[in-house]
């Protein structure tokens, strides 16, 4: 790929069990998908024209976040009614890399977004945990064929986040990096990078910059339409440049279609070349027939954030 922007990449649900315990209208138009469900949410035709889509879209990657749409061998207890085998999640991943679409795993070990962890999700910080989190790790590791990167999540920790759950609970200070730590090193040892949210960065920079270590990925996202320097979030673009982290900025079209495209004209300028793996494209919407044009519309601005990118040269 040329000017150092190796990957175009999306990010769809396998499982969209991650943000609530209970029914709630607070995300707006995705309240009716937030509620945690015991069956899988997911259109296996709609993927099928998704992924066809993204090739001619010129999308090379795709982060596939799993949650409990698989009957891990490790914890098959762990997967909803209707969840694949990992034989067919293994068929699926080589029909992926056949058509040209690299696959990137992801489970979001953020307290906020667990609800797919079911009572592992109340064991937060405990031995028990701990060996859950490792086991997943390496299992799905072994199962992408040792992945270029582990989308650990790790986004939104905090009390306002879980205001409508039934359940809360927040690590803080040193347990929280002690939780990440762990992870990450459950990531480095199967031979992967680790790859997470960089949102902690926007309320305690000075703790961020000193613990987060450089192999892992860092992706700050941004979904807004103002693209200016009293944007607090983009500030941290050129933060992690500095600091040398590799990036993978994040866009959406959650709010509104015009966030992506500006997102990828505003980091080019400001991410070198030997720190950019690319731009992620995060829709938000679970895999469904109802969401098809949502899906639809953010593959298209990928295309023509792709286009303007190749062009300018």
């Amino acid at each position: 790929m040329p000017n150092g922007c190796p990957h175009w990449a999306y990010l769809a649900h396998l499982s969209f069990n991650m943000w609530c315990d209970r029914p709630t209208d607070r995300w707006g138009k995705a309240a009716q998908y937030i509620c945690y469900k015991p069956y899988m949410r997911f259109d296996e035709r709609l993927w099928r024209d998704l992924t066809s889509a993204m090739v001619d879209a010129g999308i090379n990657m795709v982060v596939l976040d799993l949650g409990d749409g698989v009957e891990y061998q490790s914890h098959p207890e762990i997967g909803v009614e209707g969840a694949w085998s990992v034989t067919k999640l293994r068929d699926e991943l080589s029909r992926l890399r056949s058509i040209g679409l690299e696959p990137v795993p992801k489970l979001n070990f953020s307290t906020a977004h667990d609800a797919w962890l079911g009572p592992y999700g109340r064991m937060v910080s405990t031995d028990t945990y701990y060996s859950v989190v490792r086991d997943l790790i390496a299992e799905v590791s072994t199962l992408f064929s040792c992945p270029v990167a582990f989308h650990l999540g790790m986004d939104e920790e905090t009390f306002a986040h879980q205001a409508e759950y039934q359940y809360a609970v927040v690590r803080q200070h040193e347990l929280w990096w002690r939780d990440l730590e762990a992870m990450v090193h459950a990531v480095s040892a199967t031979g992967t990078r680790p790859w997470v949210w960089s949102d902690y960065a926007w309320t305690k920079p000075d703790v961020f910059f000193a613990k987060m270590p450089r192999t892992a990925v860092q992706s700050n996202w941004y979904y807004g339409d103002r693209f200016d320097a009293e944007v607090p979030e983009l500030k941290l673009y050129d933060d992690l440049q500095a600091k040398g982290y590799d990036q993978m900025p994040t866009g959406s079209n959650w709010g509104n279609d015009v966030n992506f495209g500006r997102t990828v004209e505003y980091c080019k300028g400001r991410i070198a070349p030997d720190y950019l793996q690319g731009f992620l494209h995060a829709p938000w919407m679970p895999t469904l027939e109802a969401e098809r044009q949502t899906h639809m519309a953010a593959i298209a601005q990928v295309a023509e954030a792709r286009r303007k990118w190749e062009a300018a040269g």
